[in-house]
């Protein structure tokens, strides 16, 4: 008696899985591909919205000291918020900003967890406060968090999002298998829009589900995995190892302070001054006054304009100024680096604009992605209908 042929191939059940994880992600991927596509020029927008406070005359005076600055512009704020950083421009014509930020850890909202976040514009000559912004209520802000969390708790928040990409990345991976042609023949035909007058609706959409997201699917891949990186610390261990080849983090040592050192008056100031010299082409130093009489005085080095992936770090005793640690970018291994870089290859910021234009285009095909999927799923079952009532 011959075998039964099995009615559904391998291809059949593919679809299946495609179709059901695209039914239990779909809003969410929709949902993170709009807000990715907003933010990713967020930084160009903002600051070109706030050009006449982030530039200033430079005089031929010397910069106000910054510990007397924080010491002004917190008595200028009043004692309802309190400034826990300053970003100090390595270019002499920006204003320096400094942060006020206080959160409520037992929030289950972005718009609850946040008591206040404030960014002050400081002309560094002259003292004078050119602009307070409201960040908590900015608008690339509230997109950035239904992007990270859906603006809820970050810990809630990021799970959704987090599984909703993995169920994404299983969906490419499956698309493409569901769209992989048999023969060269039919290959030749996949890779290129081949429309009549009389192709109707449903193969248009089909053309347009299949081979744009053939085409940004290496790209999409990086942004889902990149963000994969934030959501879950196992993920973000995994691409460590692959980058650095070892589950050990190198070790990271501050040196003792000498305690034979003065305190001096101005610690701050002579910080300031000696990363400067550490990193003169740098282009901001991000520093923080010390939690406690204990701790350290920490300096985040960024090294180029609007980008993260190279930054230095340099820790510091606070009464004395002395330097405890001094580590380079150059330092890190490879997996580290590739940490660093997460953010910048998320927004394609790491290739500049080109990198950015890129990233807004597989974010809008990657939105695109789940309505026409939909409208395939729902094409078909309209088409069976139809063919039932005749």
């Amino acid at each position: 008696m011959a075998k039964k042929k099995n009615k559904y191939g391998f291809k059949h059940w593919i679809g299946k899985i495609h179709l059901w994880l695209g039914m239990a992600s779909g809003s969410v991927v929709l949902l993170l591909s709009v807000t990715g596509c907003i933010y990713v020029f967020s930084v160009e927008i903002t600051e070109a919205l706030r050009k006449d406070v982030m530039y200033v005359s430079k005089t031929e005076s010397a910069p106000i000291p910054i510990s007397k600055l924080w010491d002004e512009t917190q008595k200028k704020i009043g004692n309802n918020l309190k400034i826990s950083r300053v970003k100090v421009s390595n270019n002499p014509e920006k204003t320096w900003v400094f942060g006020c930020y206080k959160k409520n850890e037992n929030a289950i909202t972005y718009f609850g967890a946040i008591d206040y976040y404030k960014s002050v514009y400081v002309n560094p000559y002259s003292g004078e406060i050119l602009a307070v912004y409201d960040e908590e209520m900015d608008f690339f802000n509230i997109v950035k968090f239904i992007h990270w969390s859906l603006l809820l708790e970050v810990g809630l928040g990021q799970q959704i999002v987090g599984w909703s990409t993995f169920i994404f990345v299983i969906m490419l991976i499956t698309g493409i298998i569901l769209w992989w042609p048999k023969n060269k023949a039919a290959r030749k035909q996949r890779f290129k829009f081949q429309w009549k007058e009389s192709t109707n609706w449903r193969r248009k959409n089909y053309d347009i589900h299949n081979i744009f997201g053939f085409y940004i699917a290496t790209i999409a891949l990086i942004i889902a995995f990149t963000g994969m990186v934030w959501a879950f610390s196992w993920f973000q261990a995994a691409v460590y190892v692959a980058g650095s080849g070892t589950t050990e983090r190198p070790e990271v040592v501050t040196k003792e302070a000498d305690k034979n050192l003065p305190k001096i008056s101005n610690a701050m100031e002579a910080v300031l001054e000696k990363t400067k010299l550490a990193y003169p082409d740098a282009d901001a130093f991000s520093l923080r006054k010390p939690a406690d009489s204990l701790a350290t005085m920490d300096v985040y080095v960024q090294q180029n304009e609007n980008t993260y992936y190279v930054s230095h770090e340099m820790r510091f005793d606070q009464k004395s100024g002395e330097i405890l640690l001094n580590r380079n970018h150059s330092q890190k291994n490879f997996g580290e680096k590739l940490i660093t870089a997460n953010y910048d290859l998320h927004v394609g910021a790491i290739l500049g604009i080109p990198g950015k234009i890129i990233a807004f285009i597989a974010s809008f095909i990657c939105g695109m992605l789940p309505v026409t999927g939909f409208l395939i799923w729902y094409g078909r079952k309209f088409k069976k209908k139809a063919m039932r009532t005749r």
